[in-house]
């Protein structure tokens, strides 16, 4: 086989149709184990356990394979590969149809080839059997997010919190899904623009406070002020203070000055935020340190 030269396709979309005749082929879903000698409860899910973990192991070496061939990647091998571990796990879940971490492995597994469709219906059945799995509710919730469905996806996102509060990325995912959405749910009537901020801030603030060495999490915490329509300037303030002591690069710790200039500017402090933006040098920030200058000029005038 020849390695592919630089493609304007996606390989996932090749797969999919691959996967889709595959399980064609193979019937619509796992079918009922074939009569045998009965197996021992607690024998058959250690078994079940540990094929599952072959599988998901292979798959993931499979997928790290191909993002770092990136376009490169040999798209035969890899359809080959794909095909393979959707053929174990309808063996794996033929031989155990009420094995839910397996329904919901192979879900997750099915949105890695952009197979939505049949995701749900593997993340669904995974529910339909435990529905005390927080995983399978957090990934219900990103497909239907992914699907525009952003109001049929919070109940799972919350769901998910509810089982595993202590689950920095189901906060984080909920904030993200209720800022992005934000329309969509004013319009249901089932929030007001009052509760949604207050669901925000909330769900940003717990991804934060138990992720403390996530600054991603950190920082978008102290971003998601500006999405707000009454934020509290002051605390948002000290979080751009915090971040840039955290910050590990001159450029890093100028762009959370940017941040701390824009609110300062915002709160009419204008001769502490003109102090700031003195001190930012960096080239790749000028373009940002220019667009806040007119507003700097602007509240100066009115004071």
């Amino acid at each position: 086989m020849t390695r592919s030269t630089r493609k304007t396709n996606s390989p996932r979309r090749g797969l999919r149709g691959a996967l889709l005749l595959a399980l064609a082929a193979a019937g619509a879903g796992p079918a009922k184990a074939a009569d045998q000698p009965a197996t021992p409860p607690a024998v058959a899910e250690n078994m079940a356990e540990r094929t599952l973990k072959r599988i998901v192991e292979r798959q993931k070496e499979v997928f790290a394979t191909a993002a770092k061939q990136g376009d490169d990647v040999d798209e035969g091998s890899l359809r080959t590969q794909v095909q393979g571990i959707a053929h174990d796990y309808e063996l794996l879940l033929r031989n155990n149809p009420s094995f839910a971490v397996g329904y919901a492995a192979y879900g997750y597994f099915l949105t890695k080839v952009d197979m939505k469709k049949e995701a749900t219906a593997m993340l669904l059945k995974a529910n339909q059997l435990d529905p005390d799995l927080p995983l399978v509710k957090n990934q219900l919730g990103n497909v239907l997010a992914e699907d525009g469905k952003p109001l049929q996806a919070a109940p799972y996102f919350i769901a998910a919190i509810k089982l595993e509060p202590a689950e920095p990325l189901y906060h984080y995912q909920l904030g993200t899904l209720l800022t992005e959405a934000r329309d969509d749910f004013l319009k249901s009537g089932q929030w007001t623009r009052e509760t949604l901020d207050g669901a925000v801030s909330e769900a940003f603030r717990k991804a934060a406070e138990l992720a403390p060495d996530r600054f991603e999490f950190a920082y978008r915490y102290a971003e998601s002020f500006y999405d707000l329509e009454k934020p509290d300037w002051d605390l948002a303030l000290k979080l751009w203070s915090a971040l840039e002591e955290r910050a590990t690069t001159p450029i890093e710790r100028q762009t959370m000055r940017l941040h701390a200039a824009n609110i300062l500017i915002k709160t009419g402090k204008t001769e502490h935020a003109k102090a700031l933006l003195e001190t930012v040098d960096e080239p790749k920030l000028q373009g940002q340190k220019a667009r806040l200058q007119p507003q700097l000029a602007e509240a100066a005038a009115k004071k």
